[in-house]
């Protein structure tokens, strides 16, 4: 039988799926997953086990080759990260993790050298410590960078280990905020103003495009490698069934939450800026106007840390211990910048609400109840902000990703929100890598044929305000 193979590559695993269509319906199976993570070097660094990614995703293609042909695959994961390669486009060393600690007090430095109207204007995307643009401020002066060739983003430098591809896709090139939003291409008089090598930024790609095949891996050799939307919020938001008159807002719930709605253009007002909303593409020349919220990272941080402790916890346990909870407990600002690098979270959370005055939650169950009563309010803020600048009303909020089997987030954010909330698929991300590569080969005709597959395809659940 025929298969199509996805590699979604999170923060902290990756899985490999294949899929095939029938009888107008997607029939997805995950062949493989894998846990992986970022881990402090013996220098300080924080970096990606990126030979390890390497070896579980090919292990994961020969299991999903083993199932049958595999006409072609796709490849997605986070953004801001890249590799740099020499001339002979070998990795010169390890890719960092965005979370690294050498861009603290960059963000605040580039904006102040070159203006935040600059660089948003250009850019249209909201500042995060951890984007692109101050990731290469931090490493500019580093012998790794200035002997760089070429970077390539995440999902592209595995492309590369797999086919041999030497160029970007447009989705995740678009999140490094070296990228210009109106023009779709690399922003040469913002990368000259930081005195950034023009040589290094490769060509760039739109998604549908055949990269090439796959040489030098054995019995994989010959597999199709196509350029899905490589940014996996990028795949998520294409393999969401998005009603058609576009008052449909969307959030990815995973380590991160973003909050968005889908575009044909990109808006770069002064009210986008000061709500810090990004402009990043999406597939067939989309605009996902969304923000970043810090979504499930919370409660995985807590979790390591209980458990480092000795707690071994249950996450369906711990859930549906805080939903017996009341309401009208204490509140954290999920976004704040004391809770974006590892730590031990649940303390930081108790020292939040000690500083705050509210009541200090003790119990992993007290604490799980704040996390996700203060995702549902952050959510509702920002969509309030999408409101206001795009000028559109949102009558539904569809979440997606492994956080919408939160029974009790889903209804916390209904009620927050006072919308009704869809939730599932929960595998958007992949579904959304597939359908593009069904349109590549030519058995679909478009995103909208494929959300329309999709929503026949998968279980979706409904939340009523309360």
């Amino acid at each position: 039988m025929d298969y199509y193979a996805a590699i979604d590559l999170g923060a902290s695993s990756g899985r490999v799926s294949i899929a095939s269509l029938t009888s107008g319906k997607l029939e997805v199976s995950e062949v493989h997953r894998f846990k992986h993570g970022a881990e402090m070097c013996s220098d300080g660094t924080l970096r990606w086990q990126w030979q390890k990614i390497l070896d579980e995703v090919k292990k994961g293609l020969l299991i999903a080759k083993s199932h049958g042909n595999i006409i072609s695959v796709g490849v997605d994961s986070w953004a801001s990260d890249y590799g740099l390669l020499d001339g002979n486009g070998v990795l010169i060393e390890t890719p960092y993790c965005y979370r690294d600690a050498r861009t603290d007090g960059v963000m605040e430095s580039v904006s102040n050298q070159l203006g935040r109207d600059y660089i948003y204007e250009k850019t249209g995307i909201q500042f995060l410590f951890c984007n692109t643009i101050f990731q290469f401020a931090a490493a500019s002066s580093t012998p790794s960078f200035k002997s760089a060739a070429t970077f390539l983003m995440l999902p592209d430098l595995l492309n590369h280990h797999l086919c041999g591809s030497l160029s970007n896709e447009i989705s995740n090139a678009s999140t490094t905020q070296l990228f210009n939003v109106r023009t779709r291409g690399w922003d040469w008089a913002l990368i000259d103003q930081l005195g950034l090598p023009r040589n290094i930024f490769p060509p760039l790609h739109e998604t549908g495009v055949v990269l090439g095949e796959i040489t030098g891996h054995g019995e994989l050799d010959g597999i199709r490698v196509v350029a899905v939307a490589s940014h996996d919020t990028g795949s998520a938001v294409a393999g969401i069934p998005l009603n058609t008159e576009g008052t449909s807002a969307y959030i990815s719930s995973g380590t991160w939450s973003l909050i968005g709605l889908e575009l044909k253009n990109p808006i770069t007002n002064t009210e986008a800026m000061n709500f810090n909303i990004t402009n990043e593409l999406g597939a067939e020349h989309t605009v996902r106007f969304l923000r970043n919220v810090t979504g499930m990272w919370l409660l995985e941080e807590s979790v390591r840390y209980w458990r480092a402790q000795g707690n071994e916890i249950s996450l369906s346990g711990l859930i549906d211990e805080a939903a017996a909870l009341p309401g009208g407990g204490p509140i954290i600002e999920a976004n704040d910048s004391h809770f974006s690098k590892p730590g031990p979270m649940p303390e930081l959370i108790t020292v939040a609400c000690l500083e705050s005055g509210q009541k200090v939650p003790s119990t992993p169950a007290e604490i799980a109840r704040c996390i996700f009563d203060s995702l549902a309010l952050a959510y509702s803020k920002v969509l309030e902000q999408l409101e206001r600048a795009s000028g559109i009303t949102i009558e539904e909020i569809n979440i997606v990703g492994g956080g919408s089997n939160n029974v009790l987030l889903n209804q916390l954010t209904a009620n927050a929100t006072q919308r009704l909330v869809i939730s599932g698929p929960v595998e958007a991300t992949v579904l959304g890598n597939l359908i593009v590569q069904m349109i590549t080969s030519g058995e679909i005709s478009s995103i909208i044929e494929g959300r329309q597959i999709i929503a026949r395809s998968v279980e979706r659940h409904t939340f009523t305000p309360a």
